[in-house]
């Protein structure tokens, strides 16, 4: 439990994909003009996240290193044209708005990258799991991004309308300037939150991917016993 509470954490937390590792940029700043569309394309990242980690870690004995990513890119197309499908029968509204982005999932660094890192070195439940956590990060950051560009350029949030009526939406924030500005924004707040919590002995790692497993880690960085 402790290794499946570790995982989500790292996802959610230590390295969020969008605030921390800033991966996966082309759907955040496209899709992120609602709350809606950056809930939607975040939980579709989530399922195919977690479904192919689940299926390359029980295959990763079988499939040969000579063939890894392309075997890794024929498993990840394959959940996407499955949750592509579903959308575009059972959700046609999202399907219409997240658009040629639920295709593009298929080359997404972050589930190519958590394919190679994670889950094709590790058992099925902890890769399961690891997807899920950096799936949820990545739709925590999409969504907060979209409720404040939603908010800022058009009063509303997930389509009601919450500012009042005297309120002059501000334009851009539902323009493409608007998601750079809210990504900035956003990130060095969660930077802000982290140095004080740093300040106050809560040590965090800031995206360096360090599992803490030193003694089989090939990296030179200076945590290794003062190694440079």
């Amino acid at each position: 439990m402790n290794k499946i509470t570790e995982r989500l954490y790292n996802g959610l937390v230590k390295e969020n994909p969008t605030f921390v590792l800033m991966l996966g940029m082309c759907p955040t700043l496209a899709v992120t003009t609602s709350a809606v569309n950056g809930l939607g394309m975040g939980l579709t990242t989530t399922v195919i996240l977690a479904l192919s980690n689940a299926m390359i870690a029980a295959l990763r004995k079988i499939i040969p290193n000579g063939v890894r990513m392309p075997a890794f890119i024929v498993v990840v197309a394959s959940f996407v044209t499955i949750v592509q499908f579903l959308l575009q029968g059972y959700v046609p509204s999202l399907y219409a708005s997240l658009g040629i982005y639920i295709p593009l999932i298929v080359v997404n660094c972050i589930i190519l990258g958590r394919a190679e890192a994670y889950a094709s070195l590790n058992p099925v439940i902890p890769s399961l799991f690891d997807g899920i956590g950096m799936g949820l990060g990545f739709t925590v950051g999409l969504t907060c991004i979209g409720l404040v560009r939603e908010l800022i350029g058009s009063g509303k949030i997930f389509g009601f309308q919450v500012m009042p009526s005297f309120y002059e939406p501000v334009t851009i924030f539902i323009l493409a300037p608007g998601a750079f500005l809210v990504l900035s924004m956003l990130t060095a707040l969660q930077n802000k939150v982290k140095k004080h919590m740093e300040s106050k002995g809560q040590k965090t790692k800031i995206g360096t991917g360090c599992t803490g497993s030193c003694a089989s880690c090939t990296s030179s960085c200076t945590s290794k016993g003062g190694e440079a």
